[in-house]
């Protein structure tokens, strides 16, 4: 293998706007396809930020974990419901960077292999993968890089020793760095890291930034000091050097509370998420300042060219050809899976995401006897998609896809897909009218889907959640439901939103969409013109950077 790929290097000439040092951490990461080593929103926004850090040519690497069973392979049952399957996953396209290093777990050495990814490969900036998996480890060791958010504790523990310390290491072997970054508090253990070598909680804060994602503190992540203390999660650290480090002096350690005391900045990654994550934390003492960096997704990777180049030139007839071409492609899928024929010229409604317990994916479904009469209409057919991942140990959101699975068998028009990966997104977000999100607000961090849907001619129908409050023009580039009080019981919100949805999709988009196609194409294209720049990624890479790299 190449030497240059034993220290820090690009294969560009740095930007000098970029050139701070940054190490960029991350349990997930969704390139592309054929790397199956995320499971969804994060590793998709994790992934476009590694190709504009690429395309800005910014002073970055990409540190993460190589799952030896990925995520998991969405396969069904024989009645068609929905089973996990762990398969090995093998990538001839990963090379041996010639580090490894050696990291403590549970009081054992175990050694962690860094492999490669080239820059030219997928167009991202280099990427370190991290692996236990090999002959020099134990049998149990050799488990910990397994299976992305493995459902043991103590093997999650293990899992954030091996991305932050290991990492941090993998860093030191290539020459060291100036920012170390966090997507999310799995790295948390790359802070002690540092304490050990700079020995001062102000050298941490120098180096450390932050990005938080959960909107609710019981979502974020915490564990027994003590158990903690016992994985060697603190790399050495004494207990009582971590509570002063941290001023965790309970028995409770939050991962999220510890990040925000040890950086020097963090960001939430919405306007709306950075305002929640304030209210959240800012009771505590010693916080960092928290700031707000909408997520976005990468042009380039996403989007259909000819489309948005039909919506450049104002073509409605290239635009109407090309969109219901994407929709034929997309159809092939259901044909494939589901033994359905959709038609290009019907509209098509998908929701598509991380079936979660919030996200609500059968809200649209709510009450059966008016869904029903929604799906029959022949005058203003439609057709509806779901497609998504539940957690593969969340047995009530694997319920709820069941459920949805159940009641497409019933009806030609409506389909449930599995298999919701990089590729199976693509073909929804490029081949459906109408992206719905119907998150219970302000559960919704951020959101990217919605932004790469916008790209190739969707226009989304959502809560004003996450990032759409900072984009969103209802009836001119999407639609949006009234904001709910959120102090009412799930329930009585769950009532509302269903009702404004359907009102919304009965005596507005419906309509639109058969009865007044000049109206539907503007706010399509609006819906295009309104997302690039802001929402696509180089934005935020730049903004990373200006904010919290540069700070």
């Amino acid at each position: 293998m190449a030497s240059e790929y034993n220290r820090w290097y690009h294969p560009y000439e740095v930007n000098d706007k970029y050139k701070k040092r940054v190490a960029y951490f991350s349990m997930e990461f969704g390139i592309d396809q054929a790397l199956k080593i995320y499971s969804g929103g994060l590793g998709f926004l994790a992934g476009s930020h590694m190709r504009s850090a690429y395309e800005l040519r910014q002073n970055m690497v990409g540190i993460g974990m190589l799952w030896k069973y990925g995520y998991y392979d969405q396969e069904r049952n024989e009645d068609l419901t929905m089973r996990p399957h762990f398969q090995e996953k093998n990538y001839s396209f990963l090379e041996d960077s010639g580090i490894t290093v050696r990291v403590l777990v549970d009081q054992h050495p175990v050694l962690v292999k860094a492999m490669v990814l080239k820059p030219e490969t997928f167009g991202t900036v280099p990427m370190y993968f991290l692996t236990t998996d090999i002959p020099e480890n134990d049998h149990l060791a050799r488990t910990i890089t397994h299976h992305l958010y493995d459902p043991e504790p103590r093997a999650r523990i293990a899992q954030s020793i091996v991305l932050g310390i290991g990492g941090a290491k993998v860093v030191e072997a290539l020459g060291g760095s100036d920012i170390y970054h966090m997507n999310e508090g799995h790295a948390l253990p790359l802070a002690f890291r540092l304490f050990e070598v700079y020995g001062k909680l102000s050298e941490i804060r120098k180096r450390l930034v932050f990005t938080t994602h959960t909107p609710e503190k019981a979502g974020n992540e915490e564990h027994d000091i003590h158990l903690l203390d016992d994985m060697s999660f603190f790399n050495g650290a004494t207990l009582e050097e971590v509570r002063e480090l941290t001023g965790m002096h309970g028995q409770m350690f939050s991962h999220t509370l510890a990040a925000l005391r040890l950086a020097k900045v963090a960001n939430g990654v919405s306007q709306l998420h950075g305002e929640v994550s304030r209210d959240m934390w800012y009771e505590n003492e010693g916080v960092c300042e928290i700031k707000a960096i909408t997520n976005a997704q990468n042009f380039n990777f996403w989007a259909d060219m000819d489309l948005w180049h039909a919506q450049e030139r104002d073509d409605h007839t290239s635009m109407i050809r090309r969109k219901q071409d994407l929709k034929r492609e997309l159809f092939k899928e259901v044909a494939n899976q589901a033994g359905k024929l959709f038609k290009p010229e019907v509209l098509t409604i998908v929701w598509a995401r991380r079936f979660a317990a919030y996200k609500r994916a059968d809200l649209l479904v709510r009450d059966m006897k008016r869904f029903m009469e929604f799906i029959s209409n022949k005058e203003m057919p439609v057709q509806v998609i779901w497609a998504g991942k539940p957690y593969p140990f969340d047995y009530g959101a694997i319920n709820v896809f069941n459920k949805l699975v159940n009641l497409s068998k019933q009806l030609d028009n409506v389909a449930v897909l599995t298999g919701y990966e990089i590729e199976l997104s693509r073909k929804l977000k490029q081949g459906c009218d109408i992206w719905l999100n119907t998150p219970r607000r302000p559960r919704e961090a951020s959101g990217t889907s919605g932004m790469t849907a916008s790209m190739n001619a969707a226009v989304n129908v959502s809560v004003q959640d996450g990032w759409l409050p900072e984009y969103a023009r209802n009836g001119e580039n999407s639609f949006v439901l009234p904001i709910v009080d959120t102090s009412m019981s799930d329930e009585r919100q769950d009532e509302q939103d269903y009702n404004n949805l359907m009102n919304l999709l009965e005596n507005e988009i419906v309509p639109t969409y058969y009865h007044n196609r000049d109206r539907w194409m503007r706010i399509t294209k609006q819906s295009m013109r309104d997302v690039v720049p802001h929402f696509e990624s180089n934005r935020m890479a730049h903004e990373y950077y200006e904010q919290l790299f540069n700070s």
